[in-house]
């Protein structure tokens, strides 16, 4: 059995933590999880440290990239074989977790991607258009299609962990993972259900979607390209 630790990133997450953390213990009991808190103005802090959670607490805002990087050092360091990206909001569910490591250990795969369009067809809207849009820059620049690049449900092995952890210009977003499928990383996806968030702060607000659409797409097409590949094998 690989032995996983959940990275569960979280940002004024209060009112959605609790249930997170107690959904993973229940459903997932052989696996570890780390909360690690990106200087949230909530109680998020005190939440996970009144019932006991084990709890990376960042004294300010990193951001994702920055929340995933400690978590990864942490795996990498404590000798995890895997590490699994958990938001920390609810829309993750966590019976899922135990078919993406099988496929990893199967497939040989360097990331396993919970994905809501593995099997599905994605519907018509507005979100669903810049979805498709990275996809389709993804699949032009590498011949690989990803039928859900911007699912924040991500398993990694540990030498993607260690790379995450220790290298820059390596963050939890499309434009690096089609940049390790140009360098020959194994990525494979896994049909997964997401809920609705109810509560919370997203790091990505309506306001700043479409900003995130284009500068993924500019990333992928033009600066993932001419970034020089290093071997992953």
């Amino acid at each position: 059995m690989l032995k996983v630790l959940i990275i569960i990133p979280a940002y004024n997450e209060a009112g959605s933590i609790q249930k997170v953390v107690e959904g993973l213990s229940r459903v997932c009991p052989g696996y570890n999880y780390l909360v690690v808190n990106d200087g949230s103005r909530d109680e998020t802090a005190a939440v996970c440290r009144k019932n006991g959670y084990h709890l990376l607490d960042l004294p300010v805002n990193v951001g994702l990239a920055g929340v995933m990087q400690a978590g990864f050092r942490y795996a990498y360091d404590n000798g995890y074989d895997c590490a699994l990206q958990f938001d920390g909001d609810g829309q993750h569910q966590p019976q899922y977790i135990e078919g993406m490591c099988r496929r990893m250990e199967e497939c040989g795969a360097d990331i396993v991607i919970g994905s809501r369009f593995a099997q599905k067809k994605k519907p018509n809207s507005l979100r669903m258009a810049g979805s498709r849009l990275i996809q389709d820059m993804i699949r032009i620049t590498t011949g690989k299609t990803i039928k859900d690049p911007t699912s924040g449900m991500r398993l990694f092995n540990r030498a993607m962990m260690e790379r995450f952890a220790y290298t820059m210009n390596y963050g939890p977003e499309p434009d690096t993972i089609s940049y390790l499928l140009r360098c020959g990383s194994r990525v494979e996806e896994v049909q997964v259900e997401m809920r609705e968030r109810e509560t919370g702060e997203s790091y990505l607000n309506a306001g700043r979607a479409v900003q995130y659409m284009l500068q993924m797409c500019l990333s992928i097409v033009v600066i993932q390209a001419f970034r020089r590949r290093e071997g992953m094998r």
